[in-house]
C-alpha cells in the first residue's frame, strides 16, 4: 500500500529543521531556501509545514505538454523526470500552493517527490508534525482535508491568480 506524508500544522513549533535537513539531503548544502519542504506562517500566528500534496488531481501533471510528471503506480508520489522534462515551468503556474520550483543551481524543476520512499523531514521532526503513514481511509481524509484548507487560505493569494492562468492555458491547449 502506498505511504503519504502527513502533516499536522497543530504540532509544529516553526524550528524549521525539516527544512535544513531537506536540503542538505536534496542539495549538499544547508540552504533552507532550497529545500522541497517549508515553513510557512498564516496570519503570522502558527507555523504549517508545507510541501508537495501529492494531490489526487495534480494540476502540474496535468498542464505538463511532454508528460514529464507522473504519478507513480505503486508509491502514488507524483515525480518530474528530468529527462523528459522542458523546463517550461508551466506546472510552477499550475501548482495551486507554490509547491513546485526551479532551480537556478541545479537547471530543473524541483519539488518533494518523499526522499524515495525515506522522507528524510519525518526523521528529524522533533514535534511529530510531519509523519510518514499507510494510506489508508484516516490518513488520506486527513490529507485531503489539509489540501482543502490550505486552497480555502490560498483563495485570494497571487498563487490562486496563477492557477486560474494555468487551467485557462490548458483549457487553450486542450481546444489547439
Amino acid at each position: 500500500m502506498a505511504k503519504m506524508l502527513v502533516l499536522s500544522p497543530d504540532k509544529c513549533t516553526g524550528c524549521r529543521l525539516c527544512e535544513i535537513v531537506c536540503s542538505l539531503k536534496n542539495t549538499g548544502e544547508i540552504n533552507p531556501a532550497r529545500a522541497r519542504i517549508h515553513v510557512i506562517g498564516f496570519d503570522d500566528l502558527f507555523p504549517v509545514p508545507v510541501t508537495c500534496l501529492q494531490c489526487s488531481f495534480p494540476y502540474c501533471a496535468e498542464i505538463c505538454s511532454v508528460h514529464a510528471i507522473i504519478r507513480e503506480k505503486t508509491t502514488g508520489i507524483v515525480k518530474v523526470s528530468t529527462e523528459k522534462c522542458t523546463n517550461c515551468k508551466m506546472c510552477i503556474m499550475a501548482c495551486p500552493f507554490g509547491n513546485i520550483a526551479f532551480s537556478l543551481e541545479e537547471k530543473r524543476v524541483t519539488k518533494c517527490e518523499y526522499c524515495d520512499g525515506k522522507p528524510i523531514c519525518v526523521s528529524f521532526c522533533p514535534t511529530g508534525a510531519i509523519e510518514f503513514r499507510e494510506a489508508d481511509s484516516s490518513t488520506t481524509h486527513k490529507h485531503r482535508a489539509l489540501e482543502k484548507n490550505l486552497k480555502q487560505h490560498l483563495a485570494e493569494s497571487q498563487l490562486y491568480k496563477q492557477r486560474a492562468v494555468a487551467e485557462k492555458l490548458l483549457e487553450l491547449a486542450k481546444e489547439s
